[in-house]
């Protein structure tokens, strides 16, 4: 049974034209627009919103009273998961890979602002995430507490279905769209893209959070569609992950300031940058062409930049000096 979404954001958010970078990137002064997901509202905006919408309203119908989710330290999920909790008067629980003081990242501060609780599950990978969320849920449960579990960054079938909404938002304004270009992460925006736009009208830049994106994004698009959806013919870049998710690489650095300096437009490191660069790949050979109506989705993840250590340092660099003196 699904039950209905839980209001939590603003929408639709802004589709806004980007003439400047649309140039910079050798597209035509109309080709290219900006979808604002980084305006949905709640806990500083991002795409984790659409999906928290049906993954919390999930919860609340089942009757919790606590979330429970996974991340890294800079999990924008993890953050907006919390400022979901906060507003709707949940209990909220984040298990991060990690430990406590090696990071410092921005989101990191706003769990805390939201009031979140933090449960540190050490140098893991994903089964040993899930396993630590278990326990944690497990221990709730005998405290007399009634936790639902969000998936790992509100993927799934369910979360997809914010996406759902987003595409049909998307085919409303432009319906000459030819390609949406979207951070590939844990799969389920896209898979919701997926599902409303096509296959052939979605690129997903892998940001190297799963091994296998593709399996994903078709788990989770089938169930939404009627048409068949083939994991190989996704249309999916992965050669923006560079030596890891976390790291900053060149082309990201480049496209972090290709997007400020032409449109004003931040971006951060571990997404929307490697979209951004995803997509000047995707010009550059020939994926992308001038005369395209083409999308850049804005998945948010602004916070995140700010703990960052060399992304805010590369940043810091571009500020020049002024001699005042002369």
């Amino acid at each position: 049974m699904t039950h209905p979404p839980v209001p939590l954001g603003t929408f639709p958010t802004p589709l806004e034209p980007a003439p400047r970078l649309a140039a910079a990137l050798g597209l035509g002064p109309d080709d290219l627009w900006v979808k604002r997901d980084d305006l949905t509202g709640l806990g500083g905006g991002g795409n984790k919103i659409r999906k928290l919408e049906w993954t919390v309203g999930a919860a609340l119908a089942e009757g919790a009273d606590t979330l429970v989710t996974t991340g890294a330290p800079q999990s924008n999920h993890a953050r907006l998961t919390a400022a979901a909790g906060a507003r709707l008067g949940l209990a909220v629980v984040l298990v991060l890979r990690g430990s406590p003081g090696a990071s410092h990242s921005g989101n990191l501060a706003l769990d805390g602002l939201f009031g979140a609780r933090l449960a540190w599950a050490g140098q893991v990978d994903q089964v040993g995430l899930d396993a630590t969320a278990a326990e944690v849920c497990a221990r709730l449960r005998a405290g007399g507490a009634r936790p639902a579990l969000i998936p790992f960054g509100g993927s799934g079938v369910l979360g997809a279905r914010g996406y759902l909404r987003c595409g049909a938002e998307l085919r409303e304004r432009l319906p000459d769209l030819r390609t949406t270009v979207v951070a590939l992460g844990s799969g389920g925006t896209m898979a919701g893209l997926v599902a409303a736009l096509g296959s052939e009208t979605v690129l997903g830049v892998d940001v190297g959070a799963l091994a296998d994106p593709a399996a994903a994004v078709a788990e989770f698009a089938a169930p939404l569609t009627a048409k068949e959806v083939v994991p190989e013919r996704l249309r999916i870049r992965r050669d923006q992950v560079g030596a890891g998710y976390a790291t900053l690489t060149g082309p990201v650095r480049d496209a972090l300031r290709l997007a400020a300096r032409t449109e004003g437009l931040p971006l951060d490191p571990v997404y929307t940058g490697r979209a951004l660069a995803g997509l000047r790949a995707a010009v550059a050979d020939g994926t992308v062409r001038p005369g395209e109506r083409t999308v850049l989705l804005h998945t948010g993840g602004l916070p995140g930049l700010f703990g960052h250590p060399d992304a805010v340092g590369f940043a810091e660099e571009g500020a020049r000096a002024f001699d005042v003196a002369g």
